[in-house]
Order: structure tokens, then sequence, then C-alpha cells
């Protein structure tokens, strides 16, 4: 039975996130629906992430059994022409090796959580960032990042619903940068925890707004206390960019 690697893009908004559920719209839920229409068969399509509610993707991977042996380019325009009007689009489609599994082959995921630094309202990229209309000190927000670069219990910046058997993770990357009114956190790791992105985001906002310190960020990660956290950053600003294999 032939495997085939997905790399989709998506935009989050109208979704309950990727995981299929029997009384909501999902990521994971379209899709299949798609490859229904296309081949007649009913299989599982695996993701990399399982993203939240209102989150986007860029660059999600996932994988898929099929009992015919399809031109990839038939896959991926065939599923992208049963998934309109949806906002998801298969990018590539390629043949995989049987023991490829998007999840537990992942090597890297790289995320990128866009903070819009302004004052007036969103207009076009409303629903696709967080707008935070207090001056941020981007570099202050980069400097207290690094205190969370290494491995770490990230139990203060993991949701209370997380299933992840540990809350140790390694965190590779964790840079803050600024490109006019766009602040981007941006974070690398093997794995990361149910909503870890995004309670680092809101955390690093309050450094940006002068409300917390570097220590202040350091003594929350050191409490390992989920009621350390700085805010929650909406999923709205969240990207899941690329995996890496």
């Amino acid at each position: 039975m032939p495997r085939y690697k997905l790399t989709i893009e998506y935009d989050g908004t109208p979704f309950r996130g990727w995981q299929i559920q029997a009384d909501a719209p999902t990521v994971q839920g379209a899709l299949m629906a798609a490859v229904t229409a296309f081949s007649g068969e009913r299989v599982a399509v695996n993701g990399a992430g399982r993203t939240d509610a209102g989150v986007h993707a860029r660059g999600q991977v996932a994988h898929l059994d099929l009992g015919k042996d399809w031109d990839t380019d038939t896959i991926r325009d065939a599923m992208n022409f049963h998934l309109r009007p949806n906002p998801v689009a298969v990018l590539a489609a390629e043949k995989a090796a049987d023991d490829f599994d998007a999840r537990f082959s992942a090597r890297k995921r790289h995320y990128r959580y866009r903070i819009l630094n302004r004052r007036p309202d969103l207009t076009l990229e409303a629903g696709r960032v967080w707008r935070i209309a207090r001056p941020l000190d981007h570099d202050a927000m980069h400097e207290a990042a690094q205190r969370l670069v290494g491995k770490h219990d990230f139990t203060t910046f993991r949701s209370t619903e997380c299933q992840a058997r540990s809350p140790e993770k390694t965190l590779d990357r964790l840079d803050v940068v600024r490109d006019g009114d766009e602040i981007a956190v941006v974070a690398s790791a093997r794995s990361f925890l149910h909503s870890q992105v995004r309670s680092m985001a809101g955390s690093l906002a309050l450094v940006g707004e002068g409300r917390w310190t570097a220590d202040d960020l350091s003594a929350a990660l050191a409490a390992c206390d989920r009621a350390r956290c700085g805010m929650l950053a909406p999923p709205e600003g969240l990207y899941l960019m690329r995996v890496d294999y």
C-alpha cells in the first residue's frame, strides 16, 4: 500500500484545530473528506502537529496510505479541487517510505508567532496576527527569550490539557526579531508542549511592555507552575512554518 507525504498550508480561522472531531470543522476532517472524494477510500491523514483552533500553517506535513499507486501531482490537484472552499491547500504530494511517519519521523518543528505592534486597528491582517498597541522593546524580549533556550521543565508554559508524558523539552531556538511594526517570535525544537509557543510569546510580550524582566521570566520557568505563566497569546498569531525530517 503506497504511502504519501503531503505538505499543507491552511488558514486556521474557521477550524476547531487540526484533529478531527465529530461535531466541528477541522483541518484533518477536511483533508480526509477530500481524499475520499477523489479516491473513494476512507483513510486517516496523520499530521506532524495537532495545531489548536485558530492556528495557521504554512508547512504542515501529513502522511496517508492509499490502495492505488497514484501520480503525486494528481493527488495534489484532486485534493485541492475537493478542498474548496475550505482555506486549505496541498502544496506538494510526494511518495514516502513505508516507515515514514509525519509525526514520529520529524526531527524539528519551526513555529513563528506574529505580533503587530501598532495603535491602529487591524484591517488586512485581522485574524492573522496579535495586535499589541503599547510599544514593545523587542531587544529586551530577545534577550529574555534566551533564558528559555535549552533543555528545561516547561510546566509553566504548558497547557493544563497537555497530554505529553513529560514537561521536559529542548528548545533549540527562540528569537525575537522586528521588521517595521511586526515582531516575530521564532521557535524551533524537535517537539513542543501544548500551547508552549503561545505561552512563551505571551510572557515575552510582558517583557516587551516592561512589566516583566528577564529575571522574572527565569523565575516563572523555574517555578514549574502554570499559574506563574504570563498571558496566553491568542491563536491567530501562530504559524507552523516547517517540519524537518
